[in-house]
């Protein structure tokens, strides 16, 4: 199974291993000729015009979002709000919903494994109310331990995970957690960032009230992402940004506001991001998410198993994870790594990959991480060795 034909940039650059997809995908040539068509015959402004070309806009926006709708098995359209990437749909929920309901007597539970933007946000709230905020910590190799579960109580107003961490690439066991929630009517988000095409994402099937992802982990360019909400529950959101394409109508001193989807979506909107998110999951669809995550699976346990069996390397997690390996040269700063990998044509992310508490819990200030798609073969993971192989010559001989 190779599709590295189907990707132009390694045309531009033949001897590249690209190991760095969990920071962002490359992009199908099926995405980028799609916005490259659009600029040249369809350009126009959603919404907003009678013309043709704003008509055509309008509907691609919005086959876009039936798109999503589909993808994630999401009840109607207007449950898909589009933000630019996962933090602003994370910031969206925090300060337009949370913030209005979150008492002082009120707790929030994260996981210890959350990207920073699935921390912060939330962080600030409780700071600002004066809220208590929890963890759930983990074993050493990022699993939620069991009796972290009771740390979600009758106070708890909001728990919220990674499907997939990014940090270390376990994947967790979410129904347990939002099991435990739902004994107390706790709101439920699921970050899906590391998720969303490699595997199946069903939001009935995971329970969750919210779940955020970015398309440009999914082969959609960057700018555009998705918060996915229950429609009772969106429909109490209130407007964050204000402007154009939010309101029904503005007086002198009062305003009132569009239904969902729009009174979250104010400004001139991405169409050119939908369009590219639309193709990409026409794209997954077509290749069959089954058969993406069978071939990821075993590229990522290639990697898990070759990199383990080197004496000189020190590798995180164990094989229940999602498509990427984390890890460290012993002795070596993992910047230095990256650096030399580079050198040799291979790209992979070094450093706390936004996740500092976990790091920081695991005592592993820095890792190096190499993420894997549907492009990446055994011969890249080969190389990639080939790659360590003259960093332990640089810094053990």
């Amino acid at each position: 199974m190779l599709y590295k034909k189907d990707f132009e940039i390694f045309n531009n650059h033949p001897d590249l291993i690209y190991l760095d997809n969990a920071a962002t995908s490359q992009k199908p040539n099926q995405v980028i000729d799609a916005i490259s068509d659009y600029y040249k015959s369809g350009n126009g402004s959603p919404h907003r015009g009678a013309h043709h070309l704003s008509v055509v806009s309008t509907q691609i926006y919005n086959e876009g979002r039936r798109a999503v709708r589909d993808f994630i098995h999401a009840s109607r359209d207007e449950e898909i709000i589009f933000t630019r990437n996962a933090t602003e749909a994370l910031n969206l929920i925090a300060y337009a919903y949370v913030k209005d309901h979150l008492k002082e007597d009120h707790n929030i539970v994260l996981s210890i494994t959350n990207h920073h933007s699935n921390i912060i946000p939330f962080q600030r709230l409780c700071h600002q109310v004066g809220a208590e905020l929890r963890y759930l910590y983990c074993d050493e190799n990022g699993h939620i331990l069991e009796d972290q579960y009771e740390k979600i109580d009758e106070n708890t107003f909001l728990v919220s995970i990674p499907m997939i961490s990014n940090g270390i690439g376990v994947k967790h066991d979410v129904k347990s957690v939002f099991d435990r929630a739902d004994m107390f009517g706790v709101l439920k988000l699921l970050d899906a960032a590391q998720a969303v095409g490699h595997e199946h994402v069903d939001v009935k099937e995971l329970n969750a009230d919210l779940l955020v992802f970015s398309g440009h982990k999914m082969f959609a360019p960057q700018g555009i992402g998705v918060l996915y909400g229950k429609f009772d529950l969106l429909n109490k959101f209130q407007p964050f940004l204000s402007g154009g394409d939010m309101i029904e109508y503005v007086e002198e001193q009062t305003t009132t506001y569009a239904d969902l989807p729009e009174r979250l979506e104010a400004g001139t909107q991405n169409v050119e991001g939908v369009l590219g998110l639309k193709k990409a999951i026409d794209y997954i669809n077509d290749l069959g998410l089954d058969r993406i995550n069978k071939h990821e699976a075993l590229i990522t346990s290639y990697a898990y198993e070759t990199l383990k069996a080197l004496d000189y390397i020190e590798v995180y997690g164990d094989d229940k994870r999602g498509s990427l390996v984390t890890f460290n040269v012993k002795e070596v700063h993992p910047h230095d790594v990256a650096s030399i990998l580079d050198s040799h044509h291979v790209a992979i992310r070094a450093g706390h990959h936004c996740c500092q508490p976990l790091m920081k819990y695991l005592n592993h200030p820095s890792t190096c991480r190499a993420s894997f798609s549907l492009f990446n073969t055994k011969e890249d993971v080969d190389k990639l060795v080939m790659a360590l192989e003259a960093v332990k010559e640089v810094f053990y001989e």
